[in-house]
C-alpha cells in the first residue's frame, strides 16, 4: 500500500492557516474589549456624521470649516474632505469598522453564546448527596417526600424531569430562554449592521429645489452607493401641485408644505401626499422628506400686457438672511428697468430704481406706476426644497431593532435550576441562577417553608 505523499503534503499546508485563524485571529475576534472599542469609535463617528452636515458642497466646508482658525485646532475643510467626514456613512473605514464590528459579534456567537446555550441545555441528575454541597443554595429536611415538592415546581412555572425508574432524583430548571436572550441581540445588531451596510451600498440620495406647478423626476443624485442603481426611479414622476408656508403672528415660520402627486408616464396620478417636516412621501421605498424651501420668481403684469413670470435669484447677503431678487424691464427696448426683491412667501415685494433708491413697497395683488407704466404684482412663487432618499436597507435594520429589543427583554429572564434528592428520610435540596440572585433565593426559601409546613402535617 502507497501513500500519496503530494496529498499529505496538501492537507497539512491547508491546516496551517486554519490553525492560525484559531489561535491567533479568532481569540482576538472575540475578545471583548476588542468589541467595546470598535463600538466606541463607531459611535464617535456615527456622532460625527450627525455634527458636521453632510454631502455639501466643497464651498459649503470651505466656509464654515476654515483653516484659520481651525475649528477645535485641527478640523478644517481640508481634513474634513480628505478623511471623508462629508460623507462619513459611506467611507470605506467606516463600513470596514461595521464589517470589523459585526464579524466579532458573529465570532463571539458560535464561540462563546452558542456552547452557553449548549451547555445549559445538558444536565444531569444529582444523584449523590456530596454533589449538593457544590451549589451555591442547598439544604437538608427530615421527614419530606420527594412527590410533595413536584407541585410546589410546577406552581413556580418550573419544567421538571424525573427518571421514571428513579424516584428518588428530580431535576427542575426555568428562564432557559434567558440563556437565548444574548444569542438574539447579537443576532439583532449584525442585522443592523448588515442593513447599515446594505443601505449604504445601494442607497442614493438626491436634492431637488422644484417651483410649486412643476412636474420633476429625480436627477441631481448627491450621494449613492457603489451598487447603486437609479431604476426604481424609471417611469414616474412628481407634481408639485402646490407649495405654501404658514407664519406665526410675528412673521416667523411656523410651517411649510407640499402638495406633492406621483404621477405615471401617462401623467395619471398614482399617489398623493401632503408632505411637511417628519411627513413624508414615500413610494416604492423612495421617500421625499419636506427640508428647504425658496423663491422660484414673481408673477407681474404691466399695463395691459400678459402675465409674466420672472425668475427670482437668491441673493449674496453675507449671512444677514436670505433674499431673492430680478429685474424687471420696464421699456421694450431693456434700457429702463426696475429691480424686485423679496425675503418670503407673504407677498411683500420691495421695489428699487437702477440707482438702488427703494421706491415703494408692495403686497401680491397691488399695482404702482414706475417709470410711466403701471406695474402690477401678481404673486410670488415658491419653490420647495426636497431630500429624496432611496436605502433599502431599512427593513432590514428595522427587523434588526427588533430582534435586539427581543433579545434585551429575553435576556432578563434568570436561567434557574434546582435538583432534588431522597435518601431514605433525608431530603436534600438545592439550586443555583445566573442572575437575580437574592430572588432565587427568596423562592426557594419560600419552596422551603411550604414543604417543612406540608411535612408537618
Amino acid at each position: 500500500m502507497t501513500v500519496d505523499n503530494t496529498t499529505s503534503k496538501d492537507l497539512n499546508l491547508f491546516s496551517i492557516p486554519v490553525r492560525f485563524l484559531r489561535r491567533e485571529i479568532l481569540p482576538v475576534l472575540t475578545d471583548l474589549r476588542l468589541a467595546i472599542i470598535l463600538l466606541l469609535i463607531i459611535a464617535l463617528f456615527s456622532v460625527s456624521g450627525t455634527v458636521i452636515e453632510q454631502g455639501q458642497i466643497p464651498a459649503f466646508y470651505q466656509s464654515n470649516y476654515p483653516e484659520h482658525p481651525a475649528l477645535f485646532g485641527f478640523l478644517t475643510w481640508k481634513v474634513i474632505q480628505v478623511v471623508g467626514l462629508d460623507h462619513v456613512y459611506r467611507t470605506w473605514w467606516f463600513l470596514a469598522l461595521l464589517v470589523l464590528f459585526g464579524t466579532s459579534l458573529t465570532a463571539c456567537t458560535f464561540t462563546r453564546q452558542l456552547p452557553a446555550l449548549k451547555a445549559a441545555q445538558k444536565w444531569q441528575y444529582y444523584d449523590e448527596p456530596r454533589k449538593f454541597n457544590k451549589l451555591a443554595l442547598s439544604a437538608e429536611l427530615d421527614g419530606i417526600s420527594l412527590t410533595s415538592l413536584t407541585p410546589l415546581l410546577a406552581k413556580t412555572r418550573y419544567k421538571i424531569f424525573q427518571d421514571p425508574e428513579k424516584n428518588d432524583i428530580l431535576y427542575a430548571r426555568k428562564g432557559i430562554v434567558g440563556r437565548i436572550g444574548p444569542i438574539i441581540v447579537h443576532i439583532g445588531i449584525v442585522m443592523i449592521l448588515l442593513g447599515g451596510i446594505w443601505g449604504a451600498m445601494t442607497g442614493f440620495m438626491a436634492q431637488e429645489m422644484i417651483a410649486s406647478g412643476d412636474t420633476f423626476q429625480v436627477r441631481n443624485i448627491i450621494e449613492s452607493g457603489a451598487w447603486s442603481s437609479q431604476d426604481v426611479l424609471k417611469d414616474w414622476s412628481v407634481r408639485v401641485n402646490r407649495f405654501w408656508i404658514d407664519y406665526t403672528p410675528k412673521g416667523g415660520i411656523d410651517q411649510f408644505y407640499s402638495d406633492l402627486s406621483v404621477l405615471d408616464n401617462d401623467g395619471k396620478e398614482i399617489d398623493h401626499e401632503k408632505i411637511y417636516v417628519n411627513q413624508p412621501l414615500r413610494y416604492h421605498g423612495v421617500v421625499f422628506y419636506q427640508t428647504d424651501w425658496g423663491i422660484s420668481g414673481v408673477r407681474v403684469k404691466l399695463n395691459n400686457s400678459p402675465i409674466f413670470q420672472l425668475p427670482m435669484a437668491l441673493l449674496d447677503t453675507k449671512g444677514k438672511g436670505r433674499l431673492w431678487g430680478t429685474w424687471v424691464p420696464t421699456k421694450p427696448d431693456l434700457s429702463a428697468g426696475v429691480s424686485l426683491l423679496a425675503k418670503d412667501l407673504q407677498g411683500m415685494v420691495l421695489i428699487y430704481d437702477a440707482q438702488g433708491k427703494l421706491i415703494n413697497t408692495v403686497r401680491a395683488g397691488m399695482s404702482i406706476p414706475v417709470n410711466g407704466v403701471n406695474l402690477k404684482i401678481l404673486d410670488v412663487v415658491g419653490s420647495t426644497g426636497l431630500q429624496i432618499k432611496y436605502d433599502p436597507g431599512i427593513p432590514i435594520v428595522y427587523i434588526g431593532f427588533t430582534l435586539l429589543m427581543l433579545g434585551v427583554v429575553m435576556s432578563y429572564f434568570s436561567h434557574s435550576q434546582i435538583w432534588a434528592l431522597q435518601k431514605g428520610n433525608i431530603f436534600y435540596i438545592g439550586g443555583k441562577t445566573n442572575r437575580a440572585q437574592v430572588t432565587f433565593e427568596r423562592e426557594v426559601l419560600g419552596i422551603l417553608e411550604q414543604l417543612t409546613d406540608t411535612g408537618k402535617k
